[in-house]
């Protein structure tokens, strides 16, 4: 199984199997009947001191990254979650961010896929 990460503003396709939205903050201008999520978790999000301090500034990434992965050991009941269930099926990640490549997202599938090998 794999995971695949996508905006949640994109349109929802049947191959994305479990789809999650993972930021802490809902979307902008999306009514939640209309999200087709299946899960929100908030917990897993970077916490709001660190999404800004981030604010999307590519220098930060290689730290926001680093932060963001002793975050997330914070929140081992859910990271096993999903480790287990990308093992069942895809899973999709949502987020709502206009950058496509250094995004909560982005970090968050790099930290499942290396617990999901251990």
């Amino acid at each position: 199984m794999l995971i695949k990460i996508k905006r949640i503003y994109d349109r929802a396709s049947d191959d994305d199997g479990y789809r999650v939205l993972v930021d802490q903050l809902w979307p902008r201008g999306l009514k939640k009947e209309d999200a087709r999520i299946d899960r929100w978790v908030t917990e897993i999000a970077p916490t709001q001191e660190l999404r800004k301090w981030y604010n999307h500034d590519p220098e930060k990434w290689p730290e926001f990254k680093r932060r963001y992965f002793d975050e997330l050991d914070e929140h081992t009941e859910f990271i096993n979650e999903f480790v287990k269930t990308i093992k069942e099926r895809n899973v999709t990640f949502l987020f709502s961010s206009k950058e496509l490549k250094l995004n909560n997202a982005v970090a968050l599938k790099e930290y499942i896929e290396k617990k999901s090998k251990t």
